[in-house]
């Protein structure tokens, strides 16, 4: 079962802010908690922030107009997991074709996360599934 599996808003929050504090003590890592370390090790901007308690009980909210960071870490993970398993089929050369042209693999992945995020937007104000097709039409165009 997955470390994230059937957990509430504030027991995923905590899985996120545990394997930050257990990456930062060095301690042993599950591999979904070292992949989640890593994501939060390349966000300086909330690391601070996601060892107070605070992370667990803020609020964002469009009007709020601050970006919800386990949102965007968890778009990280989500792109990671379709590079990895090439779902949909040709995200991960479309990636590795990212990769060489930008600064770096997160560089990549922000542009991609982008592109989810509006794809997954688009298809819950429709009541729809995301399209697959249009996501990757989407990515190539980056």
């Amino acid at each position: 079962m997955s470390l994230l599996a059937h957990q509430d808003r504030n027991a995923l929050r905590a899985s996120w802010r545990e394997a930050w504090q257990r990456r930062c003590a060095g301690l042993p890592l599950q591999p979904l908690q070292a992949q989640i370390a890593d994501v939060v090790s390349e966000h300086p901007e909330y690391q601070q922030w996601l060892a107070s308690e605070a992370a667990l009980q803020s609020d964002f909210s469009p009007e709020g107009g601050h970006e919800n960071p386990f949102l965007h870490m968890s778009l990280h993970l989500a792109i990671q997991e379709q590079i990895a398993t090439d779902r949909p089929r040709g995200v991960a050369l479309l990636y590795r074709r990212l990769v060489a042209s930008a600064r770096s693999a997160h560089a990549a992945e922000h542009r991609m996360l982008e592109v989810l995020a509006t794809e997954i937007w688009d298809a819950q104000r429709a009541g729809r599934a995301p399209d697959e097709a249009a996501y990757l039409q989407r990515l190539r165009s980056l």
